[in-house]
Formats: C-alpha cells, sequence, structure tokens
C-alpha cells in the first residue's frame, strides 16, 4: 500500500531534499544573527546597567521580537522531523549507515529536546507578551530571565552540534 506513495516520493528526492535543506538551513540560521548581534548586546548592557528603564524596555523590546523572528525556526523545525524520515525511507537508509545514526542522534537527543523548550519558552507558557499584556511585571521578569539564560546554554550547543550534522550529512565520512 505504501510502496506506490514510495516511488512517487522517489521521483521527487531532489526536491524533497531540497525542502528538506531550505528548512534545515531557516531553522539554522533564522534567528543567529538575531541572537549574535541584537539579543546579545542588549542583555550584556542590561547586565552592566540592570536598573537602567531604558535599557530594559531595550531588552523587553527585542526579546518580544526575537520571539516574533522565531517563528520562521518554528516552522522550519517541524518540516525539517517530516521531510527527514521521508528522505531515510525513500532514499532507502538503514541503521547501518554510521553518519547518518550519529545525525539522527544528535536531532532526537539534542536538537529536538532543546527545541520543545523553545517553542514553549517563545509561544506557550513562557511567552513573555501574555505576561505583559496580563499586567504581570515579575512574571514577565521571570519569563525574560528563563528565556534568557536557556538562550544563553542552548545557543553554543545548536550552533556547533548544527555545523557538525551539516557536516555529516554532506561529507557522509562513515
Amino acid at each position: 500500500m505504501l510502496e506506490p506513495v514510495r516511488m512517487f516520493l522517489a521521483q521527487h528526492y531532489l526536491q524533497l531534499k531540497f525542502i528538506h535543506l531550505t528548512a534545515v538551513m531557516v531553522w539554522v540560521w533564522s534567528t543567529s544573527v538575531a541572537y549574535a548581534f541584537y539579543l546579545v548586546p542588549v542583555f550584556k548592557a542590561w547586565r552592566r546597567n540592570p536598573e537602567d528603564q531604558e535599557i530594559i524596555r531595550l531588552r523587553n523590546w527585542v526579546m518580544e521580537r526575537f520571539d516574533q523572528g522565531a517563528s520562521y525556526e518554528h516552522i522550519a523545525f517541524p518540516i525539517v522531523l517530516i521531510t527527514g524520515p521521508l528522505l531515510f525511507w525513500v532514499g532507502g537508509y538503514n541503521a547501518s549507515v554510521g553518519w547518518l545514526m550519529l545525525k539522527l542522534l544528535f536531532v532526537v537527543g539534542i536538537f529536538i529536546p532543546i527545541e520543545v523548550t523553545d517553542y514553549y519558552l517563545a509561544h506557550f507558557g513562557g511567552a513573555k507578551h501574555r505576561y505583559r499584556e496580563a499586567g504581570d511585571a515579575p512574571g514577565y521578569e521571570r519569563a525574560v530571565q528563563r528565556h534568557w539564560w536557556f538562550l544563553l546554554l542552548s545557543s553554543p550547543v545548536i550552533m556547533i552540534t548544527a555545523m557538525i550534522v551539516l557536516f555529516l550529512a554532506i561529507t557522509k565520512p562513515f
């Protein structure tokens, strides 16, 4: 029953791979620039001057814009998670392909848990704009600080492992 679907997708393998790689690039790079050149400098300024109301307003504005920009990343990641297994299935891969298994270990063990947490912090229970709209200043501050610590810890992990995954996918070293 699934064989006709597999055969159809096999005819469009390169287009499927294009969609997958485009989504990977959007996921990896969509927030990298904003994180490095907007969030980090504003948060450093805030850490140097934690009582400066102008810097706090700027920090909050940048953080909420970052959450909005992360929407691209949060749309791209599910596309990656759909097209990746399709490529695995259509390409006839199996667990004996070492580079692919290591790549999947990074995806399942690192990327998915980080992304689930990021979705929560940016859009669901930790969404800063909801605290602001509710007038909950202490909740807002906790949400900003929690998300900042998450980004501070997870961003280097994502940046390094994403490069490793790209290396594995392109060079297929083993």
